[in-house]
């Protein structure tokens, strides 16, 4: 078996679009998540514990290592999705600020995506860092702490569904848990759960 894990609740009061910004560390709501999903793996036989190297990740990750006394493995191919609007705040702005003339050049093609990291190559990417993940938990289980949009687009491409999408339609949410099973090399089902769900009402969102 083979957790993705989103990441818990940011700190971001300005509601900035930090996506590879690093330094964004988890709200101190996001650290309950992280316990909270920390607690529903405890008895799960994790065996290797991976996360990218972005602060949100690695302080989500570590509970889950410490309660199976394993260290956090940094795998950038496990990153959140490149994004030209990277620094932008976007708290407040509605979906129609983003057709403004300055960003059109970047909203051309939505199905690429245009204003970042083509969905294909997300994809790519998180099959690989996940086949080696499985293969270091070979018979056991890892848990693998990204983001949302490259955990939702692993999960349509081991699904066999068009990678574009609309991203109000994410099943991913704060401190999730998608899970990916296998019987040999073979995937058998995918399932998701929140165990961070009696927080969900409490948080701000993200954006990553």
């Amino acid at each position: 078996m083979v957790h993705l894990l989103r990441h818990g609740e940011v700190h971001n009061p300005e509601g900035v679009l930090y996506g590879r910004l690093d330094g964004y560390h988890l709200s101190e709501l996001g650290t309950r998540m992280a316990q909270a999903a920390a607690r529903h793996l405890e008895d799960h036989d994790v065996t290797h514990v991976v996360a990218s190297s972005l602060t949100r990740a690695q302080e989500t990750a570590a509970p889950i290592a410490a309660s199976h006394g394993l260290s956090v493995t940094t795998d950038d191919r496990v990153i959140e999705a490149g994004n030209s609007f990277e620094g932008e705040q976007v708290g407040s702005m509605s979906p129609l600020a983003f057709v403004r003339p300055r960003y059109w050049g970047r909203i051309v093609n939505p199905l690429r995506p245009s204003w970042g990291e083509p969905y294909s190559e997300i994809a790519t990417r998180m099959v690989e860092a996940v086949a080696d993940a499985r293969e270091h938990a070979r018979g056991h289980e890892a848990v693998v702490v990204s983001h949302q949009l490259p955990i939702w687009t692993l999960r349509n491409q081991l699904a066999g569904k068009r990678l574009w999408h609309d991203p109000r339609r994410r099943e991913c949410r704060l401190a999730s848990l998608t899970t990916f099973t296998y019987v040999g090399d073979e995937l058998e089902s995918i399932t998701y759960c929140e165990p961070a769900a009696a927080l969900l009402a409490e948080s701000r969102g993200g954006t990553g």
